[in-house]
């Protein structure tokens, strides 16, 4: 009896060794899988992707925006204003006096756009926004008449009517001035009613065509991939770094639900090319994490020259009447420089290193611009610089 007793806590504690051993491997397993996968990170194909021909358009109108309060045009300034007045009222069946010079504050010369939805149906209304064109002062409180917009093709695919929301507000008096956001821009939400459709090609042909975002034969491939993965070999073919043709069901509802499964796929996308981003107008400056530099120094100083002025005036003696006053200048130059300090670079630093040791320079985002692009003229920076 004591034998047996004995043998069966000896398997109870083998039991226990074996569940702890199958736990650890399956965390060796997720870990190990995590560290392969460490340079992809997840995306759905809806993210990456658009469908040919699933896309809107873009609608623009000219307008008058009535109400204003004395903020509108200035007539003399932007005739165009009164013969828009002059031409809606002769439609309205009002005719004025030939040579009737019109002075008008209330009102606003106007230039109104729209994006139009895929798929969107006469009687749906879309969000329009409302652009000054002349030199109304502001558009708040103003009213949008309705406005016919046009697409591309000349036709009017919406008209556009409704109240103005300005997002910035001012006051002036006295010659003071005081303005916060800008005035002579708003939108009118749901402003606008869609009066005509525009047709797609999606219930077209057997195949659809799956345009990638960026082309990357990586990204494309895998999207082929995933695919056929879940919809059978076969069904999705990569053309090249940003076509993907897929087989898709010819029956509209199996259409529509095919493209609803295949929209939410995930995919494992590689890490994307190195890239910085460089705004010379803001001096804005973005990375992505695969920037990496070589090994390198870098010296960063700063030089400014002050020019001052300082004017003299030059008078006669009292009893001097053929002497004029002559006003002139003195001006003082001073050149300062600061010294700069020389940062030694590894070979193969991250992001986070590059930006720890260009603010240790006491680098500016406009310093930055300059910098940077040293380093790639140099050959010590591996990302591609774009300047927008």
């Amino acid at each position: 009896m004591f034998a047996w007793g004995r043998a069966t806590g000896v398997a109870r504690i083998a039991c226990r060794w074996l569940a702890a051993f199958r736990v650890l491997l399956i965390v060796v397993v997720v870990l190990a899988g995590v560290l392969l996968n460490a340079h992809a990170f997840a995306a759905r194909i809806k993210e990456v992707a658009t469908v040919q021909g699933v896309r809107p358009n873009q609608l623009t109108g000219y307008g008058l925006v009535v109400g204003l309060d004395g903020t509108g045009d200035q007539s003399t300034q932007a005739p165009f204003t009164a013969q828009s007045i002059i031409a809606m009222l002769q439609q309205m069946g009002v005719s004025l006096p030939s040579g009737t010079q019109m002075q008008l504050r209330n009102v606003a010369a106007v230039m109104v756009t729209a994006e139009l939805p895929a798929f969107a149906q006469p009687g749906q209304r879309i969000d329009v926004g409302v652009s000054s064109v002349a030199n109304a002062k502001s558009l708040r409180g103003g009213m949008l008449i309705a406005t016919p917009l046009k697409g591309a093709d000349g036709q009017i695919y919406a008209l556009a009517q409704g109240s103005l929301i300005v997002g910035g507000a001012g006051a002036s008096a006295g010659g003071s001035k005081v303005q916060i956001n800008h005035l002579s821009a708003g939108r009118v939400p749901q402003g606008a009613t869609v009066e005509r459709a525009v047709p797609t090609p999606l219930q077209q042909g057997e195949h659809l065509q799956l345009d990638l975002n960026a082309a990357d034969f990586a990204t494309a491939r895998e999207v082929a991939r995933a695919i056929n993965a879940a919809k059978g070999d076969g069904t999705a073919e990569a053309l090249d770094a940003r076509v993907v043709r897929v087989r898709a069901p010819v029956e509209p509802g199996e259409r529509v639900g095919f493209l609803a499964d295949i929209e939410n796929l995930a995919l494992m996308l590689a890490k994307p090319a190195a890239k910085i981003v460089l705004n010379a107008r803001t001096g804005s400056v973005v990375m992505n994490e695969a920037v990496t530099i070589g090994a390198c120094a870098v010296a960063h100083g700063s030089l400014s020259v002050t020019i001052s002025s300082t004017p003299i005036v030059s008078q006669p003696n009292s009893f001097n009447n053929s002497g004029q006053t002559v006003v002139s200048e003195k001006a003082d130059i001073t050149i300062a420089q600061q010294g700069g300090t020389l940062m030694q670079m590894s070979a193969g630093a991250q992001l986070a290193d590059v930006v720890k040791a260009l603010n240790a320079l006491g680098a500016t985002p406009q310093d930055l611009l300059a910098i940077l692009q040293a380093m790639k003229s140099a050959g010590a920076l591996n990302a591609e610089i774009e300047v927008i």
